[in-house]
């Protein structure tokens, strides 16, 4: 049996784990799979502190776009959108690729954080964050002993979208 699952939005995900080390000039090279799911003509990634964990988020510019673009179509409060322009928009930094596919971590925001010299990229699907390796590892464990908690499961997941199959795009056309 063939399972075809077709992409609504062709970004690429970024997933999988990998520690790499900050050199002295604040440089950390992009794990591989991330510059490729940025896609061979991104110049940078954009950077900014998460809402909920110490760590920072990442993604690529138009990702941004696609949360603009999403947020007008919202009928949210002023108060949300002024919390959502201020700590993800203004508190957002594009930080350049450069040939090596290194980027310069921030200093101030690295340091908010607690990244010093080594850090590790977590793929998040459309997004990835940037931890400093020994906040990764406590974070796993406890979202590990969460999700089983929550028995949370591929399969079950799987089961649910093929329900909702046909609606809002879910599973593809019916």
């Amino acid at each position: 049996m063939s399972l075809s699952v077709p992409i609504q939005n062709p970004m690429a995900i970024f997933i999988s784990q990998c520690v790499n080390k900050v050199d002295k000039k604040g440089r950390v090279s992009v794990p591989a799979s991330f510059r490729a799911a940025l896609g061979a003509n991104a110049s940078g990634i954009v950077l900014f502190k998460s809402l909920h964990h110490e760590a920072l988020d990442g993604c690529a510019p138009e990702h941004l776009e696609i949360l603009s673009q999403s947020l007008e179509k919202l009928d949210l409060s002023p108060e949300t959108y002024e919390l959502i322009e201020t700590t993800i928009f203004g508190g957002s930094v594009i930080v350049p690729l450069d040939g090596e596919g290194r980027i310069v971590l921030p200093q101030p925001l690295a340091a908010s954080v607690g990244i010093s010299d080594e850090v590790t990229f977590i793929g998040r699907r459309k997004t990835f964050q940037v931890w400093e390796p020994s906040r990764a590892v406590a974070y796993e464990a406890n979202a590990r002993a969460a999700a089983r908690d929550a028995q949370i499961s591929l399969s079950k997941i799987i089961a649910q979208a093929t329900a909702l199959k046909g609606v809002a795009g879910v599973g593809g056309p019916s």
